[in-house]
């Protein structure tokens, strides 16, 4: 009978088995602190249980002293019975360690195993090496990655599902985020905006709108409120948002810069009624290119400019009416669509100048949604929607992105006035 054999293929053979770049690179320093971890670790462990023995090891008490120790407050006592091995994951790398064991006794009579505070129960990595592989992930990887990134530091003891676990920890901390109290935040402006992310929802990738609330403190310093996943933007997603932030105690606010979308609109009116309303300079320019042939863009956007970077008010309104006058006869649809936005469009007017670069667009969340953006690019569809608003708060609270005061902040005191601008055409 003819046998036959699978002979293993040469070139994969010394593929498998050629060194890789960085595989020499041999460090005496790291090598010389990574050997000497395992003893620093079982002599912490060793000094631990000493203290709460109140005995070294091999040590022996009086009698006497043993009951004194047992009845007085705060006192143990018990007995070693060897050690197991324990695999831990730090900054150092993989190590193995010999942790002590020991039965405490209990008031009634009974023992209990003790357990150290230093290495958990079940904890195999430490606090340092969890925030490296979290800080990584965030930095713009997806979890393959990071393992292949964090090859050379931690010896390949990285996994994918590693780094999923490790990012499940940061949940703890978002849920607090989610209910903390905005009572004692002194927020004067809000900036509020959606973006669209795509998600795995029933195991299909769905997309999902992410709504975001940016506040600004009477200080000037901007900072992120809340962020929400929704099916939308509509008027009932909005009204949602903003009633949570009421009833965790945010207070009115005297300026909103908003995109234009009707259902934030609706929202803002029923909850907001009367306060200052900015519609995004930026979005309103791109509502009126879409109404024109592209020939005429450069024209409609060098007329746009020149009337919302106009120095004065008085300036801006004389030439939103030239504007409107020009492209009634040259282009109808243009002239309808900057007076569809109404005293809304120029509502940055009526705070002091030195504060109309940072109320005319919604800007400051622009940002933060590329960034975010940037970020997922390595995963064409998140896991679920929550891990998605997850997300886009970690890296705030991270410090992967940092966010700076906002420009005319010395004259956020001062109350918006008046509606300036005379819209009659």
């Amino acid at each position: 009978m003819k046998k036959h054999t699978t002979q293993p293929d040469s070139a994969t053979h010394v593929a498998e088995t050629s060194p890789q770049l960085f595989d020499d690179w041999f460090d005496p320093i790291e090598f010389g602190v990574r050997s000497r971890v395992r003893d620093f670790i079982e002599t912490m462990m060793e000094e631990e249980l000493d203290a709460v023995l109140s005995r070294p090891r091999y040590g022996r008490i009086a009698p006497d002293a043993g009951k004194e120790a047992s009845t007085a407050e705060g006192g143990v006592t018990g007995h070693r019975h060897g050690h197991r091995s324990r695999s831990l994951l730090g900054t150092f790398g993989p190590v193995e360690v010999a942790m002590p064991r020991a039965r405490l006794n209990t008031p009634d009579g009974g023992t209990t195993e003790w357990k150290s505070k230093a290495l958990k129960a079940y904890q195999r990595r430490t606090i340092a090496a969890d925030a490296v592989i979290a800080a990584t992930y965030l930095a713009g990887t997806n979890t393959r990655r990071v393992r292949r990134a964090l090859t050379a530091l931690f010896g390949g003891a990285v996994s994918k599902d590693t780094v999923s676990r490790t990012w499940r920890k940061v949940k703890t901390d978002w849920d607090a985020w989610n209910t903390r109290s905005l009572a004692d935040e002194p927020i004067v402006r809000l900036i509020l905006d959606g973006t669209v992310v795509r998600v795995r929802l029933d195991r299909k990738a769905t997309s999902i709108s992410l709504l975001v609330v940016l506040g600004v403190r009477a200080d000037g310093q901007k900072v992120l409120l809340t962020i929400k996943n929704m099916g939308g933007e509509s008027a009932e997603a909005w009204r949602s948002v903003l009633d949570d932030l009421t009833r965790r105690g945010l207070q009115r606010p005297e300026f909103l810069i908003v995109d234009g979308a009707a259902g934030l609109d609706s929202a803002i009116a029923a909850v907001w009624d009367g306060v200052p309303v900015q519609r995004c300079t930026v979005h309103k320019h791109r509502n009126l290119l879409a109404h024109a042939p592209e020939r005429l863009h450069d024209e409609i956007t060098a007329d746009y400019n020149d009337m919302i970077y106009a120095e004065t008010s008085q300036q801006i309104e004389a030439r939103r009416k030239a504007f409107i006058r020009k492209w009634r006869v040259k282009h109808c649809a243009v002239a309808d669509s900057l007076e569809e936005a109404g005293a809304r469009l120029f509502s940055f007017t009526r705070l002091p100048p030195e504060q109309w670069k940072s109320a005319r667009t919604t800007n400051a969340i622009e940002r933060l949604h590329e960034e975010f953006k940037r970020r997922i690019k390595t995963q064409t569809v998140l896991p679920s929607a929550e891990t998605a608003a997850m997300l886009f708060w970690a890296l705030l609270a991270s410090g992967q992105i940092n966010m700076r005061k906002v420009d005319g902040w010395k004259t956020l005191a001062e109350k918006p006035i008046a509606q300036p601008i005379d819209l009659a055409a």
